[in-house]
């Protein structure tokens, strides 16, 4: 029997990861107004499979789409981020108390627990670049633990913001040396099931979190990113 091959991804595909990246890398800058066909030159496909990626972006609140003007990168302002890092706060929580309530086992916790041994290995290696990819597994892994298909929906379209404003901030801020320490000890709260006890220090840990970038956003005068 043949083995199963991975389905190559489709131009529509390609071209959301692509544009996506470069929003993230600054290439299509907050505030910037491109023409569909001046992307599909860019990224070498059509103008649909622009459009239909464009359509996922927007719904992520990367872009904005305008009738016969192309898109728009939208910009997060420091108030904006305080808003979503509010949502996702309070989306992350309960997501923490479902996944303590359904006392999961040690290969159902594994993907959170490697998540966290990779975000201390980065952090050993003062590579803040792979601790930041590790920590989005975390939280991913922790929302996707809920088995709540609607929190982990607006989860996804709004962690792609949080990410964004991240990325600009990284290198400014500390070593996340109680980031990870956090996430240890939110994961042992899950693991022996204490959903009260999980739900207080994540929801500790992320409003931490909002502070601070919200804090280094304004600090370095980033009012849009």
């Amino acid at each position: 029997m043949k083995s199963a091959q991975t389905k190559p991804p489709s131009n529509t595909q390609r071209a959301f990861h692509s544009l996506r990246d470069m929003i993230f890398a600054g290439e299509l800058a907050p505030g910037s107004d491109h023409l569909e066909s001046e992307l599909a030159v860019r990224l070498g496909v059509s103008r649909t499979p622009v459009r239909e990626a464009a359509l996922m972006l927007e719904s992520q609140g990367l872009l904005e789409l305008r009738p016969r003007k192309g898109v728009r990168i939208l910009p997060i302002s420091p108030e904006d981020m305080a808003e979503i890092y509010d949502v996702l706060t309070e989306l992350e929580s309960l997501a923490a108390r479902c996944a303590a309530e359904l006392s999961l086992d040690d290969s159902q916790l594994a993907p959170l627990a490697t998540a966290i041994d990779d975000m201390d290995r980065a952090l050993d290696a003062s590579d803040l670049e792979s601790w930041a990819k590790a920590d989005d597994r975390f939280h991913g892994e922790l929302v996707h633990l809920s088995s709540n298909s609607r929190v982990i929906s607006i989860f996804e379209m709004m962690s792609d913001q949080v990410r964004r404003a991240r990325k600009v901030t990284l290198f400014m801020r500390p070593m996340p040396v109680k980031s990870n320490e956090d996430h240890r000890e939110v994961f042992e709260a899950i693991r022996s099931g204490d959903a009260n006890l999980a739900v207080s220090l994540h929801r500790a840990h992320r409003q931490n979190a909002k502070k601070m970038i919200v804090d280094l956003l304004k600090k370095h005068r980033l009012l849009n990113v």
